[in-house]
Protein backbone atom coordinates (compact mmCIF):
# COMPACT_ATOMS: atom_id res chain seq x y z
CA UNK A 1 0.00 0.00 0.00
CA UNK A 2 2.86 2.61 0.77
CA UNK A 3 4.68 1.65 -1.69
CA UNK A 4 1.76 2.54 -4.29
CA UNK A 5 1.07 5.76 -2.37
CA UNK A 6 4.48 6.43 -2.94
CA UNK A 7 4.71 5.79 -6.81
CA UNK A 8 1.38 8.46 -7.36
CA UNK A 9 2.19 11.92 -7.57
CA UNK A 10 0.87 15.31 -6.81
CA UNK A 11 0.23 17.59 -9.65
CA UNK A 12 -0.68 20.89 -10.68
CA UNK A 13 -4.40 21.22 -12.45
CA UNK A 14 -2.91 23.51 -15.30
CA UNK A 15 -1.27 22.51 -18.83
CA UNK A 16 1.78 21.70 -17.89
CA UNK A 17 1.97 17.93 -16.34
CA UNK A 18 4.04 18.55 -13.55
CA UNK A 19 5.18 15.93 -10.92
CA UNK A 20 4.79 17.62 -7.15
CA UNK A 21 8.16 17.69 -5.33
CA UNK A 22 7.00 19.67 -3.58
CA UNK A 23 -26.05 34.13 -2.07
CA UNK A 24 -29.11 33.33 -3.16
CA UNK A 25 -30.59 30.58 -2.04
CA UNK A 26 -29.88 26.83 -2.51
CA UNK A 27 -30.89 25.62 -5.93
CA UNK A 28 -33.62 23.05 -5.11
CA UNK A 29 -33.02 19.33 -5.38
CA UNK A 30 -34.60 17.17 -8.42
CA UNK A 31 -35.97 13.86 -7.30
CA UNK A 32 -36.03 11.03 -9.52
CA UNK A 33 -38.74 8.71 -9.51
CA UNK A 34 -39.36 6.23 -6.36
CA UNK A 35 -38.75 2.94 -8.04
CA UNK A 36 -41.66 0.01 -8.37
CA UNK A 37 -40.78 -1.96 -5.05
CA UNK A 38 -41.23 1.21 -3.17
CA UNK A 39 -37.88 2.72 -2.53
CA UNK A 40 -37.30 6.01 -1.58
CA UNK A 41 -36.46 8.30 -4.56
CA UNK A 42 -33.12 9.99 -4.17
CA UNK A 43 -32.47 13.44 -4.37
CA UNK A 44 -29.49 14.82 -6.66
CA UNK A 45 -28.79 18.45 -6.63
CA UNK A 46 -29.37 20.69 -9.88
CA UNK A 47 -26.16 23.35 -10.60
CA UNK A 48 -28.34 25.00 -13.71
CA UNK A 49 -29.06 27.87 -11.71
CA UNK A 50 -25.68 27.79 -9.99
CA UNK A 51 -23.35 28.08 -13.87
CA UNK A 52 -25.94 30.30 -15.34
CA UNK A 53 -26.07 32.79 -12.52
CA UNK A 54 -22.25 32.72 -11.54
CA UNK A 55 -20.29 31.01 -14.55
CA UNK A 56 -19.90 34.08 -16.10
CA UNK A 57 -17.09 35.05 -13.27
CA UNK A 58 -14.83 32.55 -14.27
CA UNK A 59 -12.18 32.93 -16.98
CA UNK A 60 -10.04 31.14 -19.12
CA UNK A 61 -6.11 32.18 -18.30
CA UNK A 62 -3.37 31.86 -21.10
CA UNK A 63 0.42 32.39 -20.38
CA UNK A 64 3.22 32.63 -22.99
CA UNK A 65 6.11 32.05 -21.27
CA UNK A 66 9.91 32.18 -23.43
CA UNK A 67 10.60 28.81 -24.43
CA UNK A 68 13.61 29.04 -22.04
CA UNK A 69 11.74 28.32 -19.05
CA UNK A 70 9.46 25.57 -20.42
CA UNK A 71 9.15 21.85 -19.33
CA UNK A 72 7.39 20.98 -21.73
CA UNK A 73 9.30 18.93 -25.52
CA UNK A 74 6.36 18.08 -26.74
CA UNK A 75 4.82 19.94 -29.88
CA UNK A 76 1.98 20.47 -28.17
CA UNK A 77 2.79 21.46 -24.73
CA UNK A 78 -0.53 21.58 -23.68
CA UNK A 79 -1.68 18.12 -24.07
CA UNK A 80 -1.79 15.59 -21.17
CA UNK A 81 -0.61 12.41 -22.98
CA UNK A 82 2.69 11.93 -24.63
CA UNK A 83 2.38 11.67 -28.56
CA UNK A 84 2.52 8.20 -28.31
CA UNK A 85 -0.62 7.91 -26.50
CA UNK A 86 -4.09 6.57 -28.29
CA UNK A 87 -5.72 9.70 -26.97
CA UNK A 88 -3.02 11.79 -28.38
CA UNK A 89 -4.78 12.48 -31.57
CA UNK A 90 -8.50 13.00 -29.98
CA UNK A 91 -6.74 15.74 -27.80
CA UNK A 92 -4.74 17.14 -30.45
CA UNK A 93 -7.92 18.24 -32.64
CA UNK A 94 -8.97 20.37 -30.10
CA UNK A 95 -5.95 22.54 -29.36
CA UNK A 96 -3.91 25.01 -31.16
CA UNK A 97 -0.95 23.59 -32.76
CA UNK A 98 2.56 25.08 -31.29
CA UNK A 99 5.41 25.99 -33.84
CA UNK A 100 7.29 23.09 -35.45
CA UNK A 101 9.92 21.23 -33.79
CA UNK A 102 12.62 22.78 -36.43
CA UNK A 103 11.50 25.73 -36.18
CA UNK A 104 12.76 28.28 -33.33
CA UNK A 105 9.96 28.12 -30.75
CA UNK A 106 9.79 31.57 -29.10
CA UNK A 107 7.31 30.86 -26.59
CA UNK A 108 5.16 28.13 -25.11
CA UNK A 109 1.31 28.40 -23.87
CA UNK A 110 0.22 27.46 -20.05
CA UNK A 111 -3.54 26.97 -20.16
CA UNK A 112 -5.48 27.89 -17.13
CA UNK A 113 -8.50 28.48 -15.02
CA UNK A 114 -9.49 32.12 -12.84
CA UNK A 115 -12.69 33.73 -11.44
CA UNK A 116 -12.90 37.49 -10.92
CA UNK A 117 -13.14 38.81 -7.81
CA UNK A 118 -14.03 42.60 -8.19
CA UNK A 119 -15.81 44.42 -10.95
CA UNK A 120 -13.27 46.62 -11.59
CA UNK A 121 -10.99 43.76 -13.13
CA UNK A 122 -9.13 42.00 -9.89
CA UNK A 123 -8.61 38.09 -10.85
CA UNK A 124 -7.26 35.31 -8.49
CA UNK A 125 -5.86 32.02 -10.13
CA UNK A 126 -2.94 29.63 -9.09
CA UNK A 127 1.05 30.74 -8.60
CA UNK A 128 2.29 27.79 -10.93
CA UNK A 129 -0.46 28.78 -13.77
CA UNK A 130 1.05 31.64 -14.59
CA UNK A 131 4.68 32.72 -13.08
CA UNK A 132 7.01 33.10 -15.52
CA UNK A 133 4.32 34.53 -18.09
CA UNK A 134 5.55 37.19 -20.42
CA UNK A 135 2.56 37.76 -21.63
CA UNK A 136 -0.95 36.88 -19.89
CA UNK A 137 -4.12 37.18 -21.25
CA UNK A 138 -7.78 36.50 -20.10
CA UNK A 139 -10.97 35.28 -21.88
CA UNK A 140 -13.96 36.10 -20.48
CA UNK A 141 -17.41 34.11 -21.26
CA UNK A 142 -18.52 36.64 -23.27
CA UNK A 143 -15.44 35.70 -25.58
CA UNK A 144 -13.85 39.04 -24.89
CA UNK A 145 -9.92 38.87 -24.46
CA UNK A 146 -8.21 41.20 -22.13
CA UNK A 147 -4.72 41.26 -21.22
CA UNK A 148 -4.11 41.16 -17.71
CA UNK A 149 -1.16 42.46 -15.49
CA UNK A 150 0.46 40.66 -12.75
CA UNK A 151 -0.12 42.24 -9.42
CA UNK A 152 1.38 39.45 -7.44
CA UNK A 153 2.02 35.98 -6.61
CA UNK A 154 2.86 33.85 -3.53
CA UNK A 155 4.21 30.74 -4.52
CA UNK A 156 3.93 28.86 -0.84
CA UNK A 157 -0.06 29.43 -1.24
CA UNK A 158 -0.34 28.88 -4.89
CA UNK A 159 -2.23 32.17 -5.32
CA UNK A 160 -2.11 35.01 -7.73
CA UNK A 161 -3.71 38.44 -8.64
CA UNK A 162 -4.04 39.61 -11.85
CA UNK A 163 -5.57 42.80 -13.10
CA UNK A 164 -7.60 43.30 -16.57
CA UNK A 165 -8.29 46.95 -17.70
CA UNK A 166 -12.33 46.62 -17.74
CA UNK A 167 -15.50 48.11 -15.77
CA UNK A 168 -18.66 46.13 -14.77
CA UNK A 169 -17.64 42.88 -14.55
CA UNK A 170 -19.82 40.11 -13.18
CA UNK A 171 -18.19 38.58 -9.37
CA UNK A 172 -17.81 35.52 -7.95
CA UNK A 173 -19.38 35.54 -4.63
CA UNK A 174 -17.01 34.23 -2.09
CA UNK A 175 -18.48 32.03 0.78
CA UNK A 176 -16.92 31.03 3.98
CA UNK A 177 -15.05 27.15 3.78
CA UNK A 178 -14.98 26.39 7.27
CA UNK A 179 -18.53 25.98 6.96
CA UNK A 180 -18.21 23.40 4.41
CA UNK A 181 -19.07 20.19 5.92
CA UNK A 182 -17.62 16.71 4.71
CA UNK A 183 -20.19 15.03 1.94
CA UNK A 184 -21.09 18.37 0.83
CA UNK A 185 -21.98 18.96 -3.14
CA UNK A 186 -19.60 21.16 -4.43
CA UNK A 187 -19.09 22.20 -8.13
CA UNK A 188 -16.33 23.12 -10.50
CA UNK A 189 -16.19 25.56 -13.19
CA UNK A 190 -12.45 25.56 -15.78
CA UNK A 191 -10.88 24.86 -18.71
CA UNK A 192 -9.47 21.03 -18.42
CA UNK A 193 -7.44 20.41 -21.79
CA UNK A 194 -8.64 23.47 -23.14
CA UNK A 195 -12.31 22.65 -22.84
CA UNK A 196 -13.64 26.08 -21.77
CA UNK A 197 -16.81 27.00 -19.59
CA UNK A 198 -16.60 23.07 -18.15
CA UNK A 199 -18.51 22.06 -15.09
CA UNK A 200 -17.97 18.93 -12.87
CA UNK A 201 -19.27 18.23 -9.76
CA UNK A 202 -18.80 15.86 -6.31
CA UNK A 203 -18.58 16.26 -2.61
CA UNK A 204 -16.15 17.14 0.06
CA UNK A 205 -14.36 14.18 0.95
CA UNK A 206 -11.76 16.33 3.60
CA UNK A 207 -10.98 19.27 4.86
CA UNK A 208 -7.23 20.30 6.51
CA UNK A 209 -5.52 17.89 4.06
CA UNK A 210 -1.95 18.56 4.81
CA UNK A 211 0.41 17.61 1.76
CA UNK A 212 4.10 17.21 1.17
CA UNK A 213 6.24 20.48 0.97
CA UNK A 214 2.16 22.19 1.85
CA UNK A 215 2.73 23.30 5.26
CA UNK A 216 1.06 26.47 4.89
CA UNK A 217 -2.58 25.29 3.23
CA UNK A 218 -5.13 23.10 4.60
CA UNK A 219 -6.66 21.77 1.12
CA UNK A 220 -9.82 21.47 1.27
CA UNK A 221 -10.17 17.42 -0.91
CA UNK A 222 -12.87 16.28 -3.05
CA UNK A 223 -13.87 14.32 -5.60
CA UNK A 224 -14.62 16.86 -8.07
CA UNK A 225 -13.09 15.84 -11.42
CA UNK A 226 -10.13 18.01 -12.38
CA UNK A 227 -7.81 18.27 -14.75
CA UNK A 228 -5.15 20.22 -16.38
CA UNK A 229 -6.20 23.42 -17.28
CA UNK A 230 -9.00 23.80 -14.31
CA UNK A 231 -6.12 25.42 -12.34
CA UNK A 232 -6.92 28.48 -10.42
CA UNK A 233 -10.73 27.99 -10.88
CA UNK A 234 -13.23 28.26 -8.49
CA UNK A 235 -14.70 25.34 -5.78
CA UNK A 236 -18.52 26.73 -5.73
CA UNK A 237 -20.87 25.62 -2.90
CA UNK A 238 -24.63 25.05 -3.92
CA UNK A 239 -25.22 28.42 -2.81
CA UNK A 240 -23.04 29.68 -5.64
CA UNK A 241 -20.15 30.77 -3.28
CA UNK A 242 -16.45 30.19 -4.20
CA UNK A 243 -15.38 27.87 -1.17
CA UNK A 244 -11.83 27.19 -2.89
CA UNK A 245 -9.36 27.64 -5.39
CA UNK A 246 -9.09 24.51 -7.80
CA UNK A 247 -5.11 23.82 -7.00
CA UNK A 248 -3.65 19.53 -7.30
CA UNK A 249 -4.63 16.68 -8.07
CA UNK A 250 -3.07 13.22 -6.65
CA UNK A 251 -2.46 11.01 -10.09
CA UNK A 252 -0.33 8.05 -10.95
CA UNK A 253 -0.94 9.25 -14.58
CA UNK A 254 -1.35 13.03 -14.84
CA UNK A 255 -5.28 12.85 -15.46
CA UNK A 256 -7.85 12.49 -12.52
CA UNK A 257 -7.95 9.91 -10.18
CA UNK A 258 -10.96 10.84 -8.04
CA UNK A 259 -8.66 13.31 -5.71
CA UNK A 260 -8.54 16.84 -5.45
CA UNK A 261 -7.31 19.56 -3.78
CA UNK A 262 -8.72 22.96 -3.35
CA UNK A 263 -7.03 26.17 -1.59
CA UNK A 264 -9.43 27.15 0.97
CA UNK A 265 -10.78 30.87 -0.15
CA UNK A 266 -10.61 32.81 2.92
CA UNK A 267 -6.57 31.99 2.97
CA UNK A 268 -6.82 33.53 -0.83
CA UNK A 269 -8.13 36.35 0.10
CA UNK A 270 -5.78 36.90 2.64
CA UNK A 271 -2.88 36.62 0.26
CA UNK A 272 -4.63 38.72 -2.65
CA UNK A 273 -5.32 41.44 -0.06
CA UNK A 274 -1.61 41.47 0.71
CA UNK A 275 -0.66 41.11 -2.62
CA UNK A 276 -3.16 44.07 -4.01
CA UNK A 277 -1.96 46.45 -0.82
CA UNK A 278 2.48 45.95 -0.95
CA UNK A 279 2.67 43.29 -4.05
CA UNK A 280 4.18 40.93 -1.68
CA UNK A 281 3.11 38.10 1.33
CA UNK A 282 4.41 38.65 4.72
CA UNK A 283 4.20 35.80 7.53
CA UNK A 284 4.73 35.64 11.04
CA UNK A 285 7.69 33.20 12.13
CA UNK A 286 8.26 31.70 15.53
CA UNK A 287 11.77 30.25 14.44
CA UNK A 288 11.16 26.75 15.77
CA UNK A 289 11.25 22.89 13.89
CA UNK A 290 8.09 20.75 15.02
CA UNK A 291 6.96 16.97 14.28
CA UNK A 292 4.13 14.92 14.94
CA UNK A 293 3.50 13.80 18.24
CA UNK A 294 2.89 9.62 18.21
CA UNK A 295 1.27 7.43 20.68
CA UNK A 296 4.88 6.16 21.46
CA UNK A 297 6.36 10.07 21.83
CA UNK A 298 2.81 11.04 23.82
CA UNK A 299 3.72 7.78 26.47
CA UNK A 300 7.13 9.01 26.51
CA UNK A 301 6.24 12.57 27.20
CA UNK A 302 3.65 11.86 29.38
CA UNK A 303 1.09 13.31 27.60
CA UNK A 304 -2.71 11.83 27.97
CA UNK A 305 -2.64 11.61 24.40
CA UNK A 306 -1.50 12.22 21.00
CA UNK A 307 -2.02 15.88 20.34
CA UNK A 308 0.07 19.07 20.14
CA UNK A 309 3.30 19.67 18.18
CA UNK A 310 6.56 18.50 19.38
CA UNK A 311 9.37 21.19 19.25
CA UNK A 312 12.57 19.53 18.04
CA UNK A 313 14.77 22.16 17.75
CA UNK A 314 14.42 26.06 18.61
CA UNK A 315 16.28 29.19 16.41
CA UNK A 316 18.62 30.69 19.22
CA UNK A 317 18.17 34.08 17.93
CA UNK A 318 14.03 33.29 17.31
CA UNK A 319 11.37 34.29 19.06
CA UNK A 320 10.58 31.32 20.68
CA UNK A 321 13.77 30.95 22.22
CA UNK A 322 12.90 34.78 23.82
CA UNK A 323 9.76 33.32 25.14
CA UNK A 324 11.54 30.58 26.65
CA UNK A 325 10.28 27.90 24.36
CA UNK A 326 12.38 24.37 24.44
CA UNK A 327 13.35 21.10 22.50
CA UNK A 328 10.87 18.76 23.95
CA UNK A 329 8.18 21.42 24.63
CA UNK A 330 4.96 19.96 22.68
CA UNK A 331 2.45 23.05 21.92
CA UNK A 332 -0.76 22.41 22.55
CA UNK A 333 -2.13 25.36 21.98
CA UNK A 334 -2.05 29.05 20.19
CA UNK A 335 -4.03 31.69 21.59
CA UNK A 336 -7.90 29.99 21.19
CA UNK A 337 -6.94 27.49 18.66
CA UNK A 338 -6.35 23.87 19.96
CA UNK A 339 -3.52 22.33 18.25
CA UNK A 340 -4.36 18.73 17.72
CA UNK A 341 -1.85 17.97 14.76
CA UNK A 342 1.44 19.62 14.14
CA UNK A 343 0.09 20.38 10.83
CA UNK A 344 -2.37 22.97 12.32
CA UNK A 345 0.60 25.09 13.54
CA UNK A 346 2.52 26.67 10.44
CA UNK A 347 -1.16 27.39 8.78
CA UNK A 348 -1.87 29.21 12.28
CA UNK A 349 1.61 30.84 12.53
CA UNK A 350 1.62 31.49 8.61
CA UNK A 351 -1.43 33.31 8.56
CA UNK A 352 -0.52 35.67 11.59
CA UNK A 353 1.48 38.74 10.23
CA UNK A 354 4.98 40.19 11.45
CA UNK A 355 4.63 42.04 15.40
CA UNK A 356 1.57 39.66 16.45
CA UNK A 357 1.89 38.81 20.13
CA UNK A 358 0.69 34.82 20.79
CA UNK A 359 -0.02 33.15 23.78
CA UNK A 360 1.04 29.46 23.81
CA UNK A 361 0.19 26.65 25.94
CA UNK A 362 2.58 24.11 26.28
CA UNK A 363 3.02 20.25 27.69
CA UNK A 364 6.66 20.43 29.70
CA UNK A 365 7.72 17.71 31.52
CA UNK A 366 4.28 16.53 32.28
CA UNK A 367 2.98 20.18 32.84
CA UNK A 368 0.91 22.67 31.19
CA UNK A 369 2.93 25.97 31.10
CA UNK A 370 1.97 29.30 29.41
CA UNK A 371 4.11 31.59 27.33
CA UNK A 372 4.41 34.75 25.29
CA UNK A 373 6.01 35.33 22.11
CA UNK A 374 6.15 37.69 19.21
CA UNK A 375 6.35 36.92 15.64
CA UNK A 376 8.87 37.82 13.24
CA UNK A 377 8.87 38.36 9.64
CA UNK A 378 9.31 34.38 7.69
CA UNK A 379 12.48 33.94 6.32
CA UNK A 380 14.42 31.52 4.41
CA UNK A 381 16.14 28.68 5.96
CA UNK A 382 19.54 29.68 6.68
CA UNK A 383 20.64 26.89 8.46
CA UNK A 384 23.64 25.09 7.11
CA UNK A 385 24.29 21.43 6.59
CA UNK A 386 25.60 19.82 9.28
CA UNK A 387 29.12 18.34 8.45
CA UNK A 388 28.98 13.98 9.03
CA UNK A 389 31.49 12.84 11.14
CA UNK A 390 34.70 12.03 10.40
CA UNK A 391 36.30 8.51 11.08
CA UNK A 392 38.49 8.75 13.51
CA UNK A 393 35.45 8.15 15.88
CA UNK A 394 36.00 6.64 19.54
CA UNK A 395 35.12 2.55 20.10
CA UNK A 396 31.87 1.85 20.65
CA UNK A 397 29.66 1.35 23.74
CA UNK A 398 26.66 -1.62 23.39
CA UNK A 399 23.50 -1.01 25.29
CA UNK A 400 22.46 -4.65 24.23
CA UNK A 401 19.21 -4.53 24.79
CA UNK A 402 18.13 -1.24 22.74
CA UNK A 403 20.17 -2.93 19.53
CA UNK A 404 22.47 0.48 20.20
CA UNK A 405 25.99 0.66 19.85
CA UNK A 406 27.32 4.47 20.76
CA UNK A 407 30.28 6.42 20.98
CA UNK A 408 31.28 10.06 22.56
CA UNK A 409 32.12 12.46 19.83
CA UNK A 410 35.78 14.14 19.60
CA UNK A 411 36.13 17.55 20.09
CA UNK A 412 37.18 17.97 16.30
CA UNK A 413 33.67 16.35 15.33
CA UNK A 414 31.73 18.62 17.61
CA UNK A 415 33.18 21.97 16.69
CA UNK A 416 32.90 20.81 12.96
CA UNK A 417 28.77 19.70 13.91
CA UNK A 418 28.03 23.12 16.16
CA UNK A 419 27.49 20.95 19.30
CA UNK A 420 28.43 20.87 22.57
CA UNK A 421 27.63 17.61 23.22
CA UNK A 422 25.72 13.96 21.23
CA UNK A 423 26.31 10.33 21.17
CA UNK A 424 27.08 8.97 17.55
CA UNK A 425 25.19 5.64 16.84
CA UNK A 426 27.75 3.28 15.37
CA UNK A 427 25.03 0.50 15.34
CA UNK A 428 21.26 0.27 15.60
CA UNK A 429 19.64 -3.14 15.41
CA UNK A 430 16.56 -4.54 17.30
CA UNK A 431 14.02 -2.36 18.88
CA UNK A 432 16.53 0.75 18.00
CA UNK A 433 16.52 -0.09 14.35
CA UNK A 434 12.03 -0.69 14.68
CA UNK A 435 11.85 2.47 16.35
CA UNK A 436 13.63 4.48 13.30
CA UNK A 437 17.07 4.84 14.83
CA UNK A 438 19.68 4.49 12.31
CA UNK A 439 23.67 4.47 12.30
CA UNK A 440 25.10 7.83 11.61
CA UNK A 441 22.35 9.49 13.88
CA UNK A 442 23.65 11.57 16.99
CA UNK A 443 21.50 11.68 20.35
CA UNK A 444 21.40 14.75 21.80
CA UNK A 445 19.05 14.49 24.58
CA UNK A 446 16.73 12.02 26.07
CA UNK A 447 13.27 12.77 28.06
CA UNK A 448 14.63 16.36 27.37
CA UNK A 449 17.38 15.74 29.69
CA UNK A 450 21.14 16.75 27.37
CA UNK A 451 23.37 13.57 26.69
CA UNK A 452 26.78 14.66 26.84
CA UNK A 453 28.66 11.61 27.21
CA UNK A 454 27.68 7.56 28.17
CA UNK A 455 27.56 8.63 31.85
CA UNK A 456 24.72 10.86 30.88
CA UNK A 457 22.70 8.67 28.84
CA UNK A 458 22.89 6.04 31.17
CA UNK A 459 21.78 7.89 33.88
CA UNK A 460 18.85 9.02 32.32
CA UNK A 461 18.23 5.72 30.58
CA UNK A 462 17.43 4.71 34.15
CA UNK A 463 14.99 7.24 35.14
CA UNK A 464 12.95 6.70 31.62
CA UNK A 465 10.48 4.79 33.45
CA UNK A 466 10.49 2.48 30.58
CA UNK A 467 9.80 5.33 27.40
CA UNK A 468 12.79 7.22 26.22
CA UNK A 469 11.96 10.39 23.93
CA UNK A 470 15.01 10.51 22.21
CA UNK A 471 16.15 13.49 20.66
CA UNK A 472 18.23 13.23 17.37
CA UNK A 473 20.35 14.77 15.08
CA UNK A 474 20.02 13.54 11.63
CA UNK A 475 21.89 15.23 8.82
CA UNK A 476 20.81 18.82 9.31
CA UNK A 477 17.44 18.19 10.99
CA UNK A 478 16.33 17.35 14.46
CA UNK A 479 13.42 14.65 15.53
CA UNK A 480 12.18 13.11 18.33
CA UNK A 481 12.05 8.98 18.12
CA UNK A 482 10.43 7.13 20.92
CA UNK A 483 12.18 4.15 22.41
CA UNK A 484 11.05 1.85 24.93
CA UNK A 485 13.57 1.08 27.15
CA UNK A 486 11.90 -1.54 29.59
Amino acid sequence: MAGALLAASLLSGCDRIEQFVKGSSQPAPVAIPAQQDGRVAMLLPDFTQLVTRDGPAVVNIQAARDASVSTQPSSHPQLPVPEDDPLYDFFRRFMPPSPQQDQPQEDSVSYGSGFIISSDGYILTNAHVVADGRQIRVTLTDKRELRAKLVGLDKRSDVALLKVAAADLPVAKIGNPSDLKVGEWVAAIGAPFGFDNTVTAGIVSAKGRSLPDETLVPFIQTDVAINPGNSGGPLFNLRGEVVGINSQIYSRSGGFMGISFAIPIDLAMQVADQLKTKGKVSRGQLGINIQEVTQELAQSFGLPRPSGALVVRVDPKGPAAKAGLMPGDIILKLNTQVIDSSKDLPMLVGALGPGTKIKLVVWRKGFEKSLEATLVEQAPDTEGNAKPANDNTPQGYQFGKLGLTLSELTAEQRADLGIRGGLLIQKAQGPAARSGLQPGDIIMGLNQNDVTSITAFEKALANSGGHAALLVKRGDAMLFIALRTD
